[in-house]
């Protein structure tokens, strides 16, 4: 008789509450060993901002896509609205999405359905069937031919290409990285890379440029990555603590001075996000 799988303990560690500047710190172990790295270092030229790091190995945790109750909207999507149901005892931590669908900055797809059109060449976030995500051009460099496709998220372009950071990030700031509020273009921005070994990389910050959030990407090692959304009422991540007492988890704010977003993803929320979630052992 085959031996169901079952998902590991969560257990969040004393560093992920670590305050200040600090290299790659284990934050979260899955079934006791380290899933999820932090780490948080000065924003590049802009003094006083900081830049949160998140390293997550794919061998642990798998990322979800989830759509939106209005973007893309609809319903049985395989992650919906809210973390929900049995997501709720696994989820690890949940971030923002990309641009909405009528900035036109890309496509959405989970489960062979089509949210809003792919459109070649565009940076994208893949997710295989096997819980593997990677980074690329669609239709240039992902997906890996033959293997079987999950979920496609898209934005812009790539922002790091072969560990090189994009050429624009100092001159196109608004046509090819997004309308910052008020024309400003330090403002609250975020991104998805990946790491030569396979590892993901989050990073977002309050107060950024593009140049700043992309040099702390290449800085830790990431070679490919997409911009995800920006300004103050998009950008959040959260890390949710588990209990056997509590039916639901725990949201723990981890970008300093993210305004958040309503019920911290746990309850429905109208545009898509994801979530990074424990893997059976």
């Amino acid at each position: 008789m085959r031996r169901r799988k079952r998902f590991g303990p969560i257990a969040i560690l004393p560093g992920a509450r670590r305050q200040g500047l600090f290299g790659w710190t284990p934050a979260v172990t899955v079934g006791g060993q380290t899933a999820v790295w932090i780490s948080r270092v000065s924003a590049f030229h802009e003094a006083g901002f900081t830049i949160t790091l998140l390293r997550f190995d794919q061998h642990l945790v798998r990322l979800a896509l989830h759509a939106g109750g209005s973007q893309p909207g609809g319903s049985g999507w395989r992650y919906g609205a809210s973390i929900a149901g049995g997501e709720r005892r696994v989820v690890v931590v949940a971030f923002n999405s990309a641009f909405q669908e009528g900035y036109g900055a890309g496509g959405f797809a989970e489960g062979g359905r089509v949210g809003w059109r792919l459109s070649r060449g565009v940076a994208s976030v893949v997710i295989y069937r096997d819980g593997i995500a990677d980074i690329g051009r669609w239709q240039q460099t992902v997906p890996a031919a033959g293997r079987a496709v999950e979920a496609v998220r898209q934005n812009l372009g790539l922002l790091i290409s072969a560990g090189r950071i994009a050429s624009t990030v100092d001159t196109c700031i608004k046509v090819c990285w997004g309308d910052p509020l008020h024309e400003q273009p330090i403002v609250a921005r975020s991104a998805l890379g990946i790491m030569p070994g396979g590892d993901l990389v989050l990073a977002a910050g309050h107060d950024l440029s593009v140049r700043a959030l992309a040099q702390a990407m290449a800085g830790k090692g990431v070679v490919r990555a997409m911009e995800l959304d920006i300004n103050p009422r998009w950008v959040a991540i959260y890390l949710y603590a588990h209990s056997r007492h509590r039916a639901a988890p725990v949201a723990i704010p981890l970008v300093p001075g993210q305004r958040g977003i309503p019920g911290d993803f746990l309850t429905p929320y109208f545009r898509d996000f994801f979530t990074i979630l424990a893997r059976r052992r």
